[in-house]
Order: C-alpha cells, then structure tokens, then sequence
C-alpha cells in the first residue's frame, strides 16, 4: 500500500508577487549604460514621490500616511530590482531625503509643508526605515554598478 501523496505547499502572496530569494538573486543584471540611467530616472522619482506624498499625507490624515508609504516603498523596491543592486534603492532614497528636508523648510510668510504633527512625524520616520530596509536587501551586486560581491 502506498502513501497518499502530499499536497504540494502553496507559496506565500509575498513569494508568489516578488519571487525567491534564489529566484531574484539569478536574474541578469541590466547594462551599465541603462543602469546609470535607470539612477538618474530614480532620483528623480524619489523627488517626485517625495513632494507627492508630503501633500497627500497632509490631505487625507489617516489613509494618505499609509498611501504614502506605499508609494514611497515601491519606488525604492523598485529601484532596488531594475538595477540589481542596492545603489538602486539607496539612489530614490537620497532623492526622497533631500526633496524631504526641503519641504520641512518654512517659508518667510510662514507656511510649512510638513508640521510637527504625527502623520508628518510618521511619513519622515517611516519612509526612512523603508529606504534603509529596501537598500539593504540581498541584490546580485555590492553598492557600487558592476562590482560582484566576493565568493561565499
């Protein structure tokens, strides 16, 4: 008498969306040329999701932070995975940051973009974890484009 068969385990929804680890790690690495643009392009998206999310976690309090952070982490993601490495996540980041500090500057009239209130609170710190979190998930490469990580 045999065994009945086990029922083959179904993949996690995180697995299913964005892969393995084995399965990302073995993707091909785009070229220099398109990485290098693929850079520029993020930074800017980082400036522009920065600037977009200030305004929409302000205009819509407790749904617009969440909004927000979900645009903000899949900008980072993916630039983490066009690039293939963690430059690519860490490039959207620095461009969030810096459109960041500059919407925390008040103006001589006295307007602010962000105030000192919590969803502002929130969407600084948590979008900073997020950028720190996506820059420092396994990639094919090291930080810098073209430089393979050493032997394991």
């Amino acid at each position: 008498m045999t065994a009945p068969a086990a029922k083959p385990k179904r993949p996690s929804i995180a697995t299913a969306v964005l892969g393995t680890r084995e399965e990302r790690l073995a993707e091909a690495q785009p070229p220099r040329a398109a990485r290098i643009a693929a850079y520029v392009l993020f930074f800017l998206l980082g400036i522009a999701v920065s600037v977009c999310g200030s305004f929409v976690q302000a205009l819509w309090p407790p749904v617009g932070v969440l909004l927000a952070l979900a645009a903000t982490a899949a900008t980072f993601y993916a630039g983490l995975r066009a690039t293939g490495t963690r430059l690519g996540a860490a490039v959207p980041a620095a461009g969030w940051f810096l459109a960041m500090m500059l919407m925390m500057v008040p103006r001589p009239e006295g307007d602010n973009v962000l105030w000192s209130n919590a969803t502002s609170l929130a969407w600084l710190f948590v979008g900073s974890i997020l950028g720190v979190i996506c820059a420092t998930l396994p990639t094919r490469t090291g930080w810098f484009p073209g430089v393979l990580n050493p032997p394991r």
